[in-house]
C-alpha cells in the first residue's frame, strides 16, 4: 500500500507561522503534524506502507530531505512531487501520477484525526468522514440504506447531509482514480475554478464503485492559530502518558508543571508555571513566566509570559506580559524596560 500526501498549500490562514516553515511540518506536541498524520495511516492500514509520496509547493530541498525521512522512519520509500499551480485537489493528486499504482490512501495534510478501526478493503474505496454541525463549508456525502455514498456533494448551500470528507480517503486501485482525474482534466471540467477531487469519486461511483465510510472519533484542524493551539491541547490529552516523561537534557527549576505538557530537549525553565495542554520546543528557554494552553517552538525565549491560547514561532524572543499572541520566526517583543535583565 502507497501514502499520497498532497501539501503544496503555504497555509496563509496560519501565518506568520508559516512564512518560514511549510504548516504540515509545523510541530505538535513535538511531532510534525504530517509526521503525525502518516503514522496514524499506517496504523489504520493494518499493513506495511511500501511508499509515501508528498506533494508539495517550492518547499527547498533542507524540506525534502525531512519528508523523505518521516517516510524512511516508518520504513517506506520516500518520493517528493511538485505541484507548481494551485489548480485543485485532483490536479495535486495528478502531479503523483507516478506513485499512482495499486492500494493507496490519499490524506491531505492540514487535519489530524483519531480513529478506532482497521481499513476495510472489500469495497472500492473508504472515504473517512466526520459528522460536523455546519455542513456548507465542507464536501459531504450522502448514503443509502446500506451505508454506501450516493452523493458526492461540495459544499452544500442547502442541507443534504452533515457527514464532512475529512480529506482522507482510501482507493483499492489507484489507477481507476487516475483514469477519471485525467479525465476531468482533458475535458476541463472544473468546480469553483478548479479540478476536485470530488468530481473524479462521482464519476466513479457513478460508474458502480462502491465506496463506504471510515467514521473517526475526532478531527482535529490545524487551519489558523487558534485551530492549532487547540489541536496541540487535543494530542497532549491523547498522549497524556506518553509526555508524561520529559528528556534528561531538560532543567526544570522551581516550577510547577502542569500536565499534559510536551517539553524537549535542551528546554530551560526557571521560576515558572507551565501547563496544562503546553508544547515547548527544542532549546526553548522560559524564565519567570506562567504559560497555559500554548505552542511554543524552538530555540526561543520567553522571560515574564503570562500566555494563554498563544502561538509562538521558532527562534523569537518575548519579554513581558500578555494574555494571548501568535509571534513568528525571528519575531522579538519586549515590553520590557531597556536596562531590565533579560
Amino acid at each position: 500500500m502507497k501514502i499520497i500526501v498532497p501539501m503544496a498549500g503555504r497555509g496563509s490562514r496560519l501565518r506568520p507561522h508559516t512564512l518560514t516553515v511549510p504548516k504540515p511540518l509545523i510541530p505538535i506536541a513535538g511531532k510534525p503534524i504530517v509526521q503525525r498524520l502518516v503514522e496514524d495511516i499506517t496504523k489504520v492500514a493494518g499493513e506495511k506502507i511500501d511508499e509515501i509520496a508528498f506533494i508539495i509547493g517550492d518547499f527547498g530541498s533542507e524540506v525534502e530531505a525531512s519528508l523523505i525521512q518521516i517516510a524512511e522512519s516508518l520504513g517506506a520509500k520516500g518520493t517528493v512531487y511538485t505541484q507548481d499551480e494551485p489548480l485543485g485537489t485532483a490536479h495535486a493528486i495528478k502531479c503523483a501520477e507516478q506513485s499512482m499504482q495499486g492500494n493507496v490512501v490519499v490524506a491531505f495534510a492540514d487535519t489530524l484525526f483519531k480513529a478506532d478501526f482497521l481499513l476495510d478493503k472489500n469495497s472500492d474505496g473508504v472515504i473517512w468522514v466526520k459528522k460536523v454541525e455546519d455542513p456548507s463549508a465542507f464536501g459531504v456525502v450522502k448514503l443509502d440504506d446500506y451505508g454506501f455514498i450516493t452523493d458526492f456533494v461540495e459544499k452544500p448551500t442547502t442541507f443534504v447531509s452533515d457527514l464532512a470528507i475529512i480529506g482522507i480517503y482510501y482507493f483499492n486501485s489507484a489507477e481507476k482514480l487516475m483514469d477519471e482525474i485525467n479525465y476531468i482534466m482533458q475535458n476541463d471540467i472544473k468546480s469553483g475554478g478548479e479540478y476536485q477531487l470530488t468530481t473524479a469519486l462521482e464519476n466513479l461511483r457513478q460508474k458502480g464503485a462502491k465506496f463506504s465510510l471510515g467514521k473517526v472519533d475526532d478531527w482535529m484542524d490545524c487551519g489558523n492559530k487558534n485551530a492549532t493551539v487547540d489541536t496541540n491541547g487535543k494530542v497532549l490529552e491523547y498522549e497524556r502518558e506518553n509526555v508524561s516523561q520529559f528528556p534528561a537534557s531538560a532543567k526544570i527549576e522551581n516550577c510547577m508543571i502542569i500536565p499534559p505538557c510536551f517539553i524537549g530537549e535542551n528546554v530551560e525553565i526557571s521560576n515558572s508555571k507551565i501547563g496544562p495542554r503546553v508544547s515547548i520546543g527544542n532549546n526553548t528557554k522560559i524564565i519567570n513566566s506562567n504559560i497555559d494552553n500554548s505552542l511554543i517552538q524552538e530555540n526561543t525565549t520567553i522571560n515574564h509570559g503570562n500566555l494563554s491560547n498563544s502561538m509562538i514561532g521558532n527562534s523569537a524572543q518575548y519579554y513581558g506580559v500578555a494574555r494571548e499572541i501568535s509571534l513568528g520566526d525571528f519575531s522579538v517583543l519586549d515590553f520590557l524596560s531597556k536596562d531590565a535583565n533579560h
